[in-house]
C-alpha cells in the first residue's frame, strides 16, 4: 500500500496547492491513502468544516491535527462525528473528538508532543495503550506525531519502531532531511514541512511575524503570499507485514 502523507497546510494558498498537485501525484505514484495535517489550514491557524470539506474534495482521506484544533468552536461537532478528522489520542478523554480511525484499513493515529508545547498526556503512554487494547488491530498503522522537539520525535519513532507502520512528524513547518526505515521496519522522518508560501516564516508573512519579534506584541498573523512550496512524504508499507518498505519525500511548488 503506497500512503501520502502531507505536511501541515497553511491558509488558502496551501489548500489551492493541495487542490492543483493531489490529482496528479494520484495518478503518478498510485497512491492508495492520503493523510493531510489541517490544522493550520483555515486563515493559517485551526480548521473549520468549510475548509476542511475543502481539503476532502481535493482528495485528503484522513485530516490531522495539533494544538491548533480547538480554534474554531463550529468544528468541535464534526469532530464528534462521522468527518475523518482526528485530535491528538492524548488530549484528556474528555475533550470532544477521536485521535484514531480505521480508514481503508489502515489505522491512522494522532499523537502530541509535551516538551515546549503545553501538559498534555504522556503520547508514549497513550500509544501504548492503543496498541494494547485495539481488537482486531489492523497491519498498517501511522502515526502523525505533532510535536516541536526534533529529540521527542526522535525518541518516538525508536519507542514505536516494529510496532507501527511509520511516525511522521508535524509542526515546525520545517522539513527535515532524516527520511529513513528504522531497524524494526518503521518508516521515520522527524517531520514533513509544510504546504504553505516559500517566501514567509513558517508560512506566515514575514513583516508580520519580524514585528512581532521586534516588539513583543502579541498579533494575529497573517498568511504569506506566493509561490507555495509543497511538502509530503510517501511510504510504501507491506500489507502483510504491517512494515514500511520504502520512504521517499515529495517536495514541489505551485506558482
Amino acid at each position: 500500500m503506497k500512503i501520502l502523507a502531507i505536511g501541515d497546510i497553511i491558509g488558502k494558498p496551501g489548500r489551492s496547492a493541495v487542490g492543483r498537485l493531489l490529482p496528479g501525484l494520484y495518478r503518478e505514484y498510485g497512491i492508495d491513502l492520503v493523510i493531510g495535517n489541517g490544522e493550520n489550514a483555515a486563515g493559517g491557524i485551526g480548521l473549520t468544516p468549510d475548509t476542511a470539506q475543502e481539503l476532502f474534495g481535493a482528495g485528503i482521506d484522513v485530516i490531522t491535527s495539533g494544538n491548533h484544533i480547538w480554534s474554531h468552536k463550529e468544528l468541535l461537532p464534526y469532530l464528534e462525528g462521522n468527518s475523518a478528522i482526528l485530535r491528538p489520542l492524548n488530549y484528556p478523554p474528555s475533550s470532544p473528538g477521536y485521535g484514531y480511525l480505521l480508514k481503508h484499513n489502515v489505522l491512522v493515529v494522532n499523537i502530541i508532543g509535551r516538551t515546549f508545547m503545553d501538559n498534555f498526556d504522556c503520547p508514549f503512554r497513550a500509544m501504548d495503550s492503543l496498541l494494547a487494547g485495539f481488537e482486531n488491530k489492523p497491519n498498517i498503522i501511522i502515526v502523525d506525531f505533532h510535536a516541536e522537539a526534533t529529540s521527542e520525535k526522535a525518541a518516538m519513532g525508536w519507542y514505536l519502531d516494529g510496532r507501527v507502520s511509520a511516525v511522521l512528524g508535524t509542526h515546525t513547518h520545517i522539513g527535515t532531511i532524516d527520511a529513513r526505515i528504522l531497524p524494526g521496519g518503521t518508516a521515520y522522518v522527524t517531520d514533513i514541512g509544510m504546504v504553505g508560501p516559500v517566501d514567509s516564516v513558517i508560512g506566515d508573512d514575514v513583516s508580520s511575524v519580524l514585528n512581532r519579534f521586534l516588539t513583543q506584541i502579541p498579533r494575529r498573523l497573517s498568511v504569506g503570499k506566493g509561490t507555495v512550496e509543497f511538502n509530503a512524504i510517501l511510504v510504501e508499507v507491506n500489507n502483510d507485514t504491517g512494515m514500511a518498505t520504502s520512504i521517499e519525500r515529495i517536495q514541489k511548488t505551485v506558482t
